[in-house]
């Protein structure tokens, strides 16, 4: 865009400086995605969209299609789009408007390439005319939308991106949205030069600034910066097809100031809501396992136990399968000055046909019993266990945890059919801490 024209490559410069390791620049009309496409040429770590925006639909022609048709085949053009509709400001006419989406998300599918979708105060047609083009791969960029939007477009494949008015101080409802929306849909963006973040107002927008919103959303997710820039990094390779080849399953990672360990990804359950049968990632980190790591391997994946506020043995799997491994590990973190915590689905006794809690009493400071339901025929809908009488186990689990572990919680996702209130009560009974799981929220 003109904005740029007199400092371009300084801006670039900065984006490099501020870590920003790859930029998808979007044209919004002819002269701009011919310069987007330039720009992908020159620098090896900018990639192009080319489109045309819904305030540009009335000048829209079949050489228009045939010039975008052109553009799509360069190997750095990875999106079609600016597209969708604009009601707020109408100027392409919005019968054209509507038409002109059509004909650019009907190229899309013909080119293969995901698109980059505007909508602003156009929800039913946005939704009605994504819902009947067949599109399953692309983004809701700078989104603002409601809930009900944001729900319907995932449904459909598509990705929800985050801008700079985030981080408004009068924001709430986008900043509600934004705290929901699950890691594996989640992307972030500038809209550069336009809606700079706080605490940038004002000011051009530019790549650099993306640090700004990563921030707010790392604020409002309860996760760190780091965080969100590796899963909307995750992400945008996956949408767009850059980056690199996808990264080894994880034995140790990250989250917060926490360090969890993925030590199996076998499991007694087949929970409806678990993540690992849809998605190899939490948090952006690959968790899908191509071996089970040792103790020596996970203690080299750990280093020092004291630099974290907690060691979680948790990941893709039931770590209670591997109980000697547990407790060795455990005892080895203990001694190094780290706070061990189990999260399990509470069938370790069913699994070792013995009572197990004794033999980590002083070895671990707490315990998470996924608990998930109010009654057996629930937990055997919603967790189709493989074991026998395995909700009168979880219940007996917790009830022997508390006489061996000084901290103890019970969590529920609260997935269709869950009475919240009825588990709450039976935490109470069970004299543990209760704690509520976000359906489709993980990590």
């Amino acid at each position: 865009m003109a904005d740029f024209d007199p400092d371009r490559d300084e801006v670039i410069a900065r984006a490099r400086d501020a870590e920003v390791v790859a930029i998808i620049t979007i044209g919004s009309d002819l002269k701009g995605s011919e310069g987007a496409v330039r720009l992908a040429r020159e620098y090896d770590f900018i990639y192009a969209a080319v489109g045309i925006h819904p305030h540009d639909a009335k000048d829209y022609t079949s050489d228009t299609a045939e010039k975008l048709r052109q553009w799509s085949g360069e190997k750095k053009v990875v999106a079609l789009g600016e597209t969708g509709l604009d009601y707020h400001y109408d100027h392409s006419p919005r019968d054209i408007q509507r038409e002109v989406f059509e004909r650019q998300l009907a190229l899309a599918l013909e080119l293969n390439l995901p698109v980059i979708v505007h909508s602003r105060e156009a929800k039913a047609d946005t939704l009605n005319i994504l819902s009947e083009s067949g599109i399953s791969r692309g983004v809701l960029h700078c989104f603002s939308g409601d809930m009900e939007m944001a729900e319907r477009v995932m449904a459909m494949g598509l990705y929800v991106s985050f801008a700079g008015p985030v981080t408004f101080k009068n924001a709430k409802r986008l900043q509600e949205i934004a705290a929901c929306i699950p890691d594996e849909y989640l992307l972030i963006e500038t809209d550069a030069p336009y809606l700079s973040p706080a605490p940038m107002r004002g000011k051009r927008n530019e790549p650099s600034f993306l640090l700004h919103t990563a921030r707010k959303l790392a604020e409002l997710r309860d996760v760190g910066v780091g965080d969100i820039a590796r899963i909307t990094t995750l992400n945008a390779g996956r949408l767009f097809g850059i980056g690199g080849a996808s990264p080894e399953g994880k034995i140790a990672y990250k989250i917060r100031d926490s360090l969890y360990l993925n030590i199996t990804n076998r499991c007694t359950n087949a929970c409806t809501f678990c993540i690992r049968f849809h998605s190899d990632y939490v948090k952006g980190h690959n968790l899908r396992l191509d071996h089970e790591p040792g103790i020596e391997e996970l203690k080299k994946a750990i280093g020092d136990p004291s630099a974290y506020k907690e060691v979680v043995f948790c990941g893709y799997g039931e770590p209670l399968m591997r109980l000697d491994l547990v407790k060795a590990l455990a005892r080895w973190i203990k001694d190094n000055g780290g706070r061990v915590r189990i999260n399990t689905n509470g069938q370790g006794n069913l699994m070792h046909g013995r009572n197990i809690l004794p033999e980590l009493q002083g070895i671990v400071d707490a315990i998470s019993i996924s608990l998930d339901a109010q009654d057996e025929k629930t937990y055997q809908t919603i967790c189709r266990p493989f074991l026998k009488d395995a909700y009168k186990g979880v219940l007996s689990f917790i009830r022997e945890a508390v006489k061996y572990i000084p901290d103890v919680t019970v969590t529920v996702v609260d997935a269709p059919g869950v009475d919240v209130e009825m588990c709450k009560k039976i935490a109470k009974e069970l004299n543990v801490r209760f704690r509520l799981r976000q359906y489709n929220l993980v990590g």
